[in-house]
């Protein structure tokens, strides 16, 4: 009886000490994580060094070496202690404590070297090649842009490869702006026009009456190119765009001169040269107003002779105005 229960009492006494040093094994993290969230709720952040000093007991697995423990390693390699009591006092590995007195001796710095990771597929010289390409054809695809690197740059490129590329450049796919389109003809128009007009004075300027019509489409309830929706109300009917075959549209004309704006007109039915000058006789600004200019405009060039001739012997219309 009496061995067995000296038996019992020392595999008690084996049991405390394991579940003491437990306790103080995990006592650092808690009392660590305890002052930071002191530190938060207060509005208290201690610097890095601080934080450094706590954590210097204990560090998990892949952390990176705090700079003043790693100048402490030094001190003490330099004092000419050993490096197994060295990693016994900072409580590091043997490995690891060689590994910086090594980096030190290479380079004379105790600072981390950069991490050596994966290097990009396309290095510099690469990417001015592709911003190259993406500038001479504005409009290609992401798809076309990959395939054509792929035979360019003799390299296995993913569309998504590519499109960080093309951030990387700098370059951005945007929407165009629409702008009228003019052929060869217009343009040399406009340069022979601006040329005879280049010694206009403002006060001659002030005589222009200049005017331009445009075109509106009439849809009840046109929606926009883009909609909010999920992946699977691609087939509701709210998330459709509504597109007829043949629009219902007006015809809106307007002027403006250095008096002000005009007044806009609404066009019903056909445009015919009478008509045209009809509008013009009644939306004259001003009488000082002699000379008129239309913005790209074939109404001119469609007017009978007699009713262009009249307008001009009235000084309504400008001679040698492109009509």
């Amino acid at each position: 009886m009496g061995a067995t229960h000296s038996k019992n009492v020392g595999t008690g006494s084996n049991k405390r000490p394991e579940k003491l040093n437990v306790h103080i094994r995990n006592s650092w993290r808690t009392n660590l994580h305890l002052i930071r969230s002191i530190g938060n709720m207060i509005g208290y952040k201690k610097s890095l060094s601080e934080w450094q000093c706590l954590s210097e007991d204990k560090m998990g697995r892949g952390s990176p070496i705090p700079p003043m423990l790693r100048q402490k390693i030094v001190e003490q390699y330099q004092k000419g202690v050993s490096q197994r009591r060295i990693a016994k006092s900072v409580k590091l590995s043997s490995s690891t404590v060689h590994n910086i007195i090594q980096r030190f001796r290479e380079s004379g710095t105790i600072s981390v070297r950069k991490g050596q990771g994966q290097k990009t597929i396309l290095d510099a010289r690469d990417l001015r090649a592709l911003r190259r390409h993406c500038i001479t054809y504005r409009n290609a695809t992401v798809m076309e842009i990959t395939t054509w690197a792929q035979e360019y740059f003799q390299k296995t490129l993913s569309v998504n490869t590519i499109r960080r590329a093309i951030h990387r450049c700098r370059l951005k796919l945007y929407r165009s702006k629409k702008k009228p389109y003019l052929n060869m003809i217009q343009k040399r128009r406009h340069f022979l026009w601006a040329k005879a007009h280049l010694k206009w004075t403002v006060a001659k300027w002030k005589t222009v009456l200049w005017s331009d019509e445009s075109r509106f489409e009439v849809l009840f309830g046109k929606l926009g190119h883009h909609v909010i929706r999920t992946k699977e109300d691609k087939d509701n009917p709210s998330c459709y765009q509504r597109s007829v075959q043949k629009p219902a549209s007006l015809m809106v004309w307007g002027c403006m001169s250095a008096c002000g704006m005009g007044s806009l007109h609404i066009w019903k039915g056909t445009i015919n040269a009478e008509r045209y000058v009809q509008v013009l006789e009644q939306h004259m600004l001003h009488p000082d107003v002699v000379s008129f200019r239309e913005d790209l405009a074939s109404s001119n060039r469609t007017m009978p002779n007699h009713i262009l001739h009249q307008l001009q012997h009235h000084g309504c219309v400008e001679e040698g105005s492109g009509c």
